[in-house]
Formats: C-alpha cells, structure tokens, sequence
C-alpha cells in the first residue's frame, strides 16, 4: 500500500510540475504578445502613455504647487520671529484678508498686555496671482526678527524705495537699482534679500496705507512675548480681551497652512483628480477599443487554437496595466519639468514641491482608470465569435 501511495504521491506531483510549466510558458508568451502589440502600434502607444503622463503630472503639479505654496507661507511667517498672531476682524481662514483692517493705534495697547515685549504691525496688500506686498514698520520687525540679510542693496530709504526676496528678483529679473511698477505707482528697488523673512515684497508700511488709501490701517499684528513655551496661554487670554479678533500661536497659524486645513484648495484638487482620471479612462477607453478592432482576425485565430476568454482578457489588460505603469513613471518626470518651468517663468509667489507621498496615489489612481477604461474593449474582445472574427475584413 505504502509503495501505490507513492506512486500517486510522485503522478500528481508530476501532474503539478507539468500545470506549473504551462502556466509559466502561458505567461511568457502573453508577456511576449503585450510587447510585441504595443511595439507594433507607436503611435497610438505614445499617445496613450503621453496621455496617462499628463494625467499623472497634473495631480502631481498641483498637489506640489498646493504644498509648495503654502509651506512657503508657512516659513515666511515663522521668519517674522513673532510667537503670537493677531489678524483683523473678518479674516476667516488662514489664507483671506479682512476686508475691515484694524487700527494701527492697537499695536500700542497690545504692547501693554502682560507678557508682550515686543509688537508690529503689517499691511498686505494682494497683487496678482499669489502675489502681495507688505507694508512695513523696519525698526520694529528688525528688533523682532533680526531683520532681513541682504544680498544686494540694503533696507528702503525713500518713500518709493522697495525691497524683494531672491526668488522675486530673480524671476522678475530685478536687481538694485531696478524700477518696477506696482499699484499704479514706480518703485525703485534698494535690496534684494534672502527668502524666508515675512514676505516677498517689502515697503515703508506708511507708504503703502497712503497708496492704497488706508492710512492708519493694519492686515495683522505680530507679537513677541517674554516665554514661548507660555504662548498658548497668553494667547487663551487675549482671545477673552479682544474676541473679536482671530488670534493664534504662530505654531498653531503655520499648522493651518496646510492643503488638508484649506477646504478651498482641498476640493479643487479633488476636482482636478477627476477630471485628470475621466481623462485617462476616456484616452485608455478609446485606444483600446480601436485596439480590439483593429485585431478582430487576431483575436479569432486565438480563439480557433483554444485560447480561453480569460487568456483573451488578460492580454488586454497586461497592454492597459503595461501602458499606465510606463504613463505614470513618464509623468513623474515630466513634474521636474514643470518645477523648472515654475521656477523660471511664473510668479515669484508660486512653489512647487515633490510630494513623494503622492507618487504610489497618483499611480494607483492612473492605473485604476486605465484597467477601468480597458474593460469595455476587452469584454467586446471575449465575446466576439471565433467564425466571425475570421471573415472580418
């Protein structure tokens, strides 16, 4: 008995090697034919990875732009060295204005709070795109910040005199000396300085309230105060004195200056993830469905030698899976692309991060909406009658 069981033991063991080693040449020649399809169409394959790129590369832009943007706000801010946050009445995120700015005379009460050493006072104003210059008080943010590390030039000493960040200049093509109109008034460029202080565009704060007609207006206040790891606290106190006012940690305000935390910004890229997913199934769809038909007599002498509708089925969606794998790597390049294009053409308020996160999500969504796009075709492919798909011409 124990010999007969052996036997069995080794035939089906057998039995199993012999179905492995189909299955394994099976694979191969349908790895062969998914190359040799895509090979023998460019055009249409390009195409079609060109479109699952672009697809790829929009998510990936805007999402970069999105983080890159507000992080920069984020630092920007911190560079005040400010501990507190105080923005006018009506500011309802962390990114609008107040269309009723405070008085500058509250910069000296908030001085007298409990735990204030230091306060200043910011006017912005938006320009275009992302945009703004900001009104300044210089003595006072040099005290609260260490001030501004020039490059080129130094702080404005005239009325008109105005100072920018590198990237500003840079893009704008902007050195000393350099005049540059903005708010229907010519201002005359005295320093460029590192990035990373308050703001990209700085003038005298005075200046900017008489040009836009708001004397003795402010956007927001910053305070320094005697213990930062107290913060919170004296800021729970001022919310109870001055509730009408939007008052934050500076830890807590940079927190908000996140995509998540701007519901905006959030469900426009959501639109955009749509809109770049109707996209690639509708490229996906129709390439494959122009693939199916152009194969029609393929796909019958398949079938006449016993090739199954899954085999059919699965060669489609190795050419689909195959086509949005080599889209989205193609689109992950193409960002780079658009991060140089950013930083040479367009507005000095826009950045753009690699949000390496978003890689595997963007993939996946591509990927989803290709295989989606293919299965229409590929199930028109497993339905077609062998006999008929023989005698198509």
């Amino acid at each position: 008995m124990g010999v007969f069981r052996d036997e069995n033991a080794a035939a089906s063991s057998s039995r199993d090697t012999q179905q492995q080693e189909k299955y394994s040449r099976i694979s191969i020649l349908l790895t062969k034919l998914t190359f040799a399809n895509l090979a023998h169409r460019p055009v249409r394959t390009l195409l079609s990875i060109l479109a699952i790129a672009v697809e790829v590369t929009m998510i990936l832009t805007l999402v970069g732009v999105s983080n890159g943007t507000l992080h920069e706000s984020a630092r920007r801010a911190r560079g005040s060295g400010a501990d507190i946050l105080v923005r006018a009445p009506g500011a309802s995120s962390a990114l609008t204005l107040s269309s009723s700015p405070m008085s500058d005379k509250f910069v000296n009460i908030l001085r007298q709070e409990p735990h204030i050493v230091l306060a200043t006072g910011t006017m912005v104003q938006p320009l275009e795109l992302f945009d703004t210059i900001t009104g300044i008080d210089l003595y006072q943010f040099t005290r609260m910040s260490g001030g501004f590390r020039f490059t080129q030039g130094g702080p404005p000493v005239n009325d008109m005199d105005m100072i920018v960040d590198e990237p500003y200049a840079r893009e704008k093509h902007l050195h000393v000396g350099s005049t540059v109109t903005l708010l229907t008034q010519k201002w005359t460029i005295s320093g460029i300085y590192e990035p990373g202080k308050l703001a990209r565009i700085c003038v005298k704060l005075p200046v900017l309230q008489r040009v836009t007609g708001n004397p003795g207006r402010l956007s927001q206040v910053y305070l320094k105060v005697d213990d930062s790891g107290k913060a919170q606290s004296i800021v729970d106190a001022l919310r109870k004195t001055y509730p009408e006012y939007p008052i934050y940690t500076m830890e807590y305000y940079t927190s908000l200056l996140q995509v998540s935390s701007v519901g905006l910004l959030r469900n426009f890229t959501y639109v955009v993830i749509g809109v770049a997913m109707i996209v690639g199934f509708i490229v996906v769809f129709m390439a494959m469905y122009t693939a199916v038909l152009e194969r029609t007599r393929e796909i019958g002498i398949l079938k006449a030698v016993g090739s199954s509708s899954g085999m059919i089925l699965n060669m489609l969606l190795r050419e689909t899976l195959l086509l949005a794998v080599i889209g989205t790597i193609v689109g992950i390049l193409l960002t780079y692309v658009t991060q140089w294009l950013i930083v040479h053409f367009a507005p000095g308020g826009m950045t753009q991060e690699t949000v390496y996160a978003w890689w595997p999500i963007t993939g996946a969504i591509a990927i989803v909406g290709s295989l989606a796009g293919a299965i229409v075709p590929g199930l028109k492919a497993v339905r077609q009658d062998a006999t008929e798909a023989l005698s198509y011409e």
